[in-house]
């Protein structure tokens, strides 16, 4: 079945230019050239992944971006014409799966898209077969990615859930960030270690009654994070 993309930004040749190149990989290609249009169009289809402008008229693409992950977890690629490491931070603290900057070459984004979709694919495939583990007072719905304490849901973003559910299903194994980097985010993945320490940040935010002294994600100093059970 072909893959389904959606393309957004409000720069019509650029849309024109990327459509065509992944029409011509066989991947059905459909457009939005704002982020309420891009919103809409989400809500009602399928995508296997979204190319998302930051730059956009009505809604930002981040904006977008935080709205979609709200019900999908669909893989999305920030197009960004800005190129400061906090931009693109922030573009992943949203819930984005990538970042390609602009000026880009269509092929290196065709790669992204691919590498992407294979990582979707293989995750899809090798689906844990324990769908809820209960850890003290923490529970994860793995299929569901939710998260409960003491029988209260914690929203999480889609990373930050995927973080957790790495080191909680390995108790007490340290993770360097660069392995958390890897294994979370995949080795193509462009961005450095300080993505990790964000989401780890953030998540001991959202979960730890006191984030300064954990409970549950832990920091071995000079070695990395870990779950302590």
């Amino acid at each position: 079945m072909a893959k389904k993309v959606l393309v957004v930004d409000d720069e019509k040749l650029i849309v024109k230019g990327i459509r065509f190149s992944l029409e011509q990989d066989d991947m059905e290609v459909d457009c939005a050239y704002d982020g309420e249009e891009a919103l809409e169009m989400v809500k009602q289809n399928r995508y296997d992944l979204i190319l998302l402008d930051i730059m956009l008229p009505k809604l930002s693409g981040l904006e977008v971006c935080q709205q979609i992950r709200e019900f999908s977890d669909v893989p999305i690629v920030m197009l960004t014409a800005k190129g400061e490491d906090m931009d693109k931070i922030l573009g992943l603290e949203y819930g984005a799966d990538d970042y390609v900057t602009k000026p880009f070459n269509i092929l290196e984004v065709k790669a992204r898209i691919k590498a992407i979709m294979r990582r979707t694919m293989h995750k899809a495939d090798t689906e844990k077969k324990t769908s809820v583990v209960e850890s003290g007072d923490l529970k994860l719905d793995c299929d569901g990615k939710r998260l409960y304490i003491k029988g209260k849901e914690i929203n999480l973003t889609t990373k930050e859930f995927d973080v957790l559910e790495l080191l909680v299903l390995n108790p007490n194994k340290v993770y360097s960030r660069e392995n958390l980097l890897k294994l979370v985010w995949g080795t193509d993945y462009p961005g450095d270690v300080r993505t990790v320490d964000v989401h780890i940040r953030r998540l001991r935010e959202k979960i730890e009654e006191n984030p300064s002294e954990p409970k549950y994600v832990h920091t071995k100093w000079g070695v990395g994070y870990y779950y302590k059970e």
